[in-house]
């Protein structure tokens, strides 16, 4: 799965929203002109009101005056009850989008051309952590292939050994991808040196990896210095440590009953509201933990999701190809990649030319996960399903959002008009009150 983790079912009736007050079909009107005269009432003349001001009965006036007030009533309230709908109708779409996503999230990698690739690839690029531990090895200088070294040393009592005490690994063993192109553009866009990064538990372990004397110069008889120098290989490079006591985790919830607790990162949403089109996910949340390190890995509580991962990809994200990411620029405030090997590292900062295939040390791929799952079809139909729903909801919401744009034009008219009848009938109680006082007796 490129989600990471066990299928999430996101069927769109798990959360049941309010249903419309009204069946939105039975508000399409074939031609909307036919509303054109709804709460129109017949034109009063100008002659009924000077008669009705000149002693003759004003209850002409008086019922036109009511007849306005009633039509702009009804108009109102139509007016809220579209509103309603179309407030309904958004929030629908907006749930059926989430559901699509999630389910293209979960069986995403099938329906792409990397995964046909990876059915006629060799099966020797489809690499375990082993194959990738052998790789790190051949980075003779590295302090990742030192610390291999030693946990691979049967003799070594790696547990109690004060180098080894509070090291979690190598980046590039703390993770797997189900997918061996993901694997690739991950690494490519951590870069080497990140990938063969030590990762602490804390800021102690950090500590007893290199010493310093007084004159502020690496101690060469302490630490990680003092090993490499005891296998002949002197550690003269520098290397990167990554402290999980000292990052600062994810903060937002995560994902429900997920098993490999994924992150609730917010989905980009264009300027219309909608999902971008051709985006499958976040980076973070497309790697696959153990369940040893799921749980409680800093002093925090937090997971190596929470911390580590958030930490490397913030909310990268993953768009199935490089004109999809460009087309949601505007939504992309950190970075993203694309499966066809686009990459924005940051706002502004394209990675642009080849990407590299030839990348030894990279996330190791679990071949097991590239089995199509048991409920792989029944996801499929469900997503071709939720995907009827929601061009359905889309339809209901243009027609509804078109009769509330008519019914707002009519009431505006008819506002027009109650005022414009107000001041008439104003301005000539005004002279008829002037000619009553004027007239001799």
């Amino acid at each position: 799965m490129l989600g990471g983790g066990e299928q999430r079912h996101m069927g769109v009736d798990s959360e049941p929203l309010t249903p419309l007050p009204i069946n939105s079909r039975a508000l399409v009107v074939v031609d909307p002109s036919a509303l054109k005269h709804v709460g129109e009432s017949a034109p009063f003349s100008r002659e009924d009101m000077q008669n009705g001001m000149h002693g003759q009965p004003a209850e002409s006036v008086v019922n036109h005056s009511k007849k306005l007030q009633d039509d702009l009533q009804e108009l109102g309230e139509k007016i809220k009850h579209h509103e309603v709908n179309v407030k309904y109708l958004k929030t629908l779409k907006n749930k059926l989008e989430d559901s699509i996503l999630e389910m293209q999230v979960s069986i995403g990698k099938y329906h792409t051309a990397s995964f046909s690739k990876v059915e006629n690839e060799d099966p020797s690029s489809v690499e375990s952590e082993e194959e990738i531990i052998q790789h790190i090895l051949k980075c003779k200088k590295s302090v990742a292939a030192l610390l291999c070294r030693m946990r691979s040393n049967p003799e070594a009592q790696v547990s109690d050994h004060p180098l080894m005490k509070d090291v979690l690994g190598i980046v590039a063993t703390l993770g797997k991808v189900d997918d061996v192109n993901l694997s690739r553009l991950f690494s490519e866009y951590l870069g080497l040196e990140t990938m063969l990064a030590v990762v602490c538990k804390t800021f102690e372990g950090v500590k007893a990896l290199e010493g310093y004397t007084k004159d502020g110069l690496i101690n060469k008889g302490f630490g990680i210095d003092a090993f490499a120098a005891s296998t002949g290989r002197p550690q003269d490079d520098r290397f990167l440590v990554i402290c999980l006591e000292n990052l600062i985790p994810y903060a937002g919830e995560l994902i429900a009953d997920d098993p490999q607790r994924r992150l609730d990162l917010l989905k980009p949403r264009l300027i219309n509201g909608e999902t971008p089109q051709g985006f499958l996910g976040f980076a973070v949340n497309m790697i696959t933990i153990d369940n040893t390190n799921l749980y409680g890995i800093s002093k925090t509580g937090h997971s190596l999701r929470e911390t580590l991962f958030y930490y490397l990809f913030s909310n990268l994200q993953v768009y199935r190809s490089r004109e999809d990411m460009l087309k949601a620029l505007p939504c992309i405030p950190n970075g993203a990649i694309s499966l066809d090997g686009g990459m924005i590292r940051s706002p502004g900062v394209f990675a642009l030319g080849h990407h590299r295939e030839n990348i030894d040390v990279k996330f190791p791929c679990d071949c097991q996960r590239f089995n199509l799952p048991v409920n792989y079809f029944e996801t499929e139909n469900q997503l071709k399903e939720t995907k009827r729903k929601k061009d359905r909801a889309w339809e209901d919401l243009q027609r509804e959002q078109a009769l509330l744009d008519h019914v707002r034009y009519s009431y505006e008219t008819k506002k027009r008009e109650f005022v414009q009848f107000l001041a008439e009938t104003s301005s000539y109680s005004t002279q008829y009150q002037v000619g009553r006082v004027s007239t001799p007796r």
